[in-house]
Parts: structure tokens; C-alpha cells; sequence
């Protein structure tokens, strides 16, 4: 589009002081003839441009003159860099935007804010995990979402047949490598995963949206809920003082501290079923005590049970003979 170009000239110009309109055609990809009307359109719709004939010309702004199309300030640009730079890693759009974005700034804030967008790098994947690609229909469900077209969704619960629906899409979640989206139904919000999604299409119909409708907040309700369900068994626990920042790292939200006790803790530990937790903690052997509920205590049991009949006790080996 010729507003995007013009926009980018300007910006070039502030960037590098003076350019001509061979380094323009160039850069846009466009013919010579093509750059220099654009900058004879700067021009006469009073942007402050001159032009310099001559060897080592080229067009200026008058003065030096700038305009900041950013509005922003030096911590606020590093901020942006510094979020946004990751990212231009795998999107080439970010990239473009950044480019654009920093030729508009300040000539004193753009060091700083080139530095930072360098300044972090993001691995997703966890020690000994591959990196998860993004899914492919992360782009058309942000479409459906920025545009708000209604959605042709055919999604697969667990141990279900898939099924076809039409929804409102109101906002997509990366929650740790694995997407969500979050759509109206009929029967009001639903959050799919993406990984269950065996399609979807744009129908082109125009989706609704509630004018209060905050996704942060939508999401939050929706962690919420998920960590409730996760959440409906409770064991307490004997743990070592020495190694409790180990199991609490490894449960997270669902290990609490209940009472310290000298040189162990109790604490309390949630999940889903008596199973879970004793699948969870059963690796920890002997320097663990579950002291409630008894099914968790007898679910131990069982796998101590299964292990030592799996791998029974090697005898010593004889001493060798001298």
C-alpha cells in the first residue's frame, strides 16, 4: 500500500539523514520512477523534505526535522523490545514491525531499544523435552478472533467422537506450550485445546462478542476451575525440611505448608484422585511419610508391593575364592 511506503520513507529518512531515490526504489522494491513520485508526495502534503542535486545528494528533512510516530519514552521502548524481540525470532511480522518501529524512535533511544530486543532469548522446552511447535491453526483462530468471525469448530473430547459446532472465538491462550481457545457457545464459554481440534473454518458470518469481555480475567476464571477439579484430594505429608523447596517445585500450587516441625514439614498435597498423589510421591520411597487418607497409604502400598515382585531382591553375590 502506498501509506505504509510513505510512512516508511519518512521513516528511513529520519533513520539515515539522507537518501536518494535509488536507495529508496531498492529498499521498497518499487521502480525509480516509483520512489521519486512518492517523495515528491511527502512533499506536497508538507512534510519538511528538500532535495539535493549533485553527487552525494539525495533528499533531507529540512533542519533535521523529526517526527516521533512512536510517542515513546526510552523505558517504554526497551519495554516493547525487550517483549516483543523473542518473538521476531519466529515471526517474520514482528520483525518488519520492530524495523519500522525503531526507525521512528529517537535517535537516542534507538541503541538502547535495538539492544534489548537482542537482550532475551526464550527456550520453551523443558530440560530433556523437544521444543513444541506452534499449532497451525494458531494464525486462522487469531484471524476469526481480530476480525470476529464465527468459527466452524470440529473438536474431539477425551474418549468422545468428534463433533461439529459453530462458535463465537473471543481469544486464543499459550499456557505453557500448549494452546487454548477460548469461544461462545450455546451453552456459554468453552475453552478448547487446540491439540484436540481436528479442524475449523471461517464461515464468514459476523461472531458476537460481550462488551465486558476481558480474556485475562476469562482465562483466570478458567484456571481456576481446572485447578479445583485438580485439587479434590488432599493427603497430608511428612517432608524433610532439607529437600522441601525440591517438592514444592515438583507440585507446585498443590503443595502447601500445614506446620514446621524441627527438621521436617507437613504439609498438605492435592490432586485429582488418591492414584495421583501416590504416583506422584511414591518415587520419593522411605524419606516421605503419608500420614492421611488411608486410600493414598494403600495405594502406596500396592505399587511397593508391585515393585518388589517385579524386581525381587538380588541374593549377595559369593565371596571369591582365594
Amino acid at each position: 500500500m502506498r501509506a505504509d511506503r510513505l510512512v516508511a520513507t519518512l521513516l528511513l529518512m529520519q533513520a539515515r539523514g539522507r537518501v536518494t531515490a535509488a536507495e529508496l526504489a531498492t529498499e521498497f522494491e518499487v521502480s525509480l520512477a516509483t520512489a521519486r513520485r512518492d517523495l515528491e508526495a511527502l512533499s506536497a502534503a508538507g512534510v519538511p523534505v528538500y532535495s539535493q542535486p549533485g553527487r552525494g545528494g539525495g533528499w533531507s528533512l529540512i533542519g533535521g526535522a523529526r517526527t516521533d510516530l512512536s510517542g515513546l519514552t526510552s523505558a517504554e521502548a526497551q519495554a516493547l523490545f525487550l517483549i516483543a524481540g523473542p518473538a521476531a525470532k519466529v515471526a517474520p511480522q514482528v520483525k518488519s514491525a520492530l524495523r519500522k518501529l525503531v526507525r521512528a524512535l529517537p535517535g537516542t533511544f534507538r541503541a538502547d531499544a535495538e539492544a534489548a530486543s537482542e537482550a532475551v532469548v526464550i527456550d520453551t522446552a523443558a530440560w530433556g523435552e523437544d521444543t513444541r511447535d506452534r499449532p497451525v491453526l494458531v494464525s486462522l483462530l487469531q484471524q476469526a478472533v481480530v476480525q470476529r468471525i464465527k468459527v466452524r469448530l470440529t473438536y474431539q473430547k477425551r474418549g468422545s467422537a468428534p463433533s461439529t459446532r459453530v462458535v463465537d472465538p473471543w481469544g486464543l491462550v499459550d499456557k505453557d506450550g500448549v494452546w487454548y481457545f477460548l469461544a461462545g457457545t450455546p451453552d456459554g464459554q468453552r475453552a478448547f485445546r487446540l491439540d484436540r481440534v481436528h479442524g475449523a473454518v471461517l464461515t464468514g458470518a459476523e461472531a458476537s462478542r460481550p462488551p465486558d469481555f476481558e480474556l485475562a480475567s476469562a482465562w483466570d476464571s478458567v484456571v481456576e476451575k481446572v485447578e479445583q477439579r485438580r485439587a479434590e484430594t488432599t493427603a497430608v505429608v511428612l517432608v524433610p525440611a532439607r529437600f522441601l523447596d525440591v517438592f514444592q517445585r515438583q507440585h507446585g500450587r498443590h503443595c502447601t505448608v500445614v506446620e514446621e516441625l524441627g527438621d521436617q514439614v507437613r504439609v498438605e498435597l492435592t490432586a485429582p484422585r488418591p492414584l495421583d498423589i501416590a504416583r506422584n510421591v511414591a518415587g520419593w520411597g522411605g524419606m516421605i511419610t503419608v500420614e492421611t487418607p488411608d486410600d493414598v497409604q494403600e495405594h502406596l502400598a500396592r505399587i511397593g508391593a508391585e515393585l518388589v515382585s517385579r524386581y525381587p531382591r538380588a541374593s549377595p553375590a559369593a565371596p571369591a575364592e582365594s
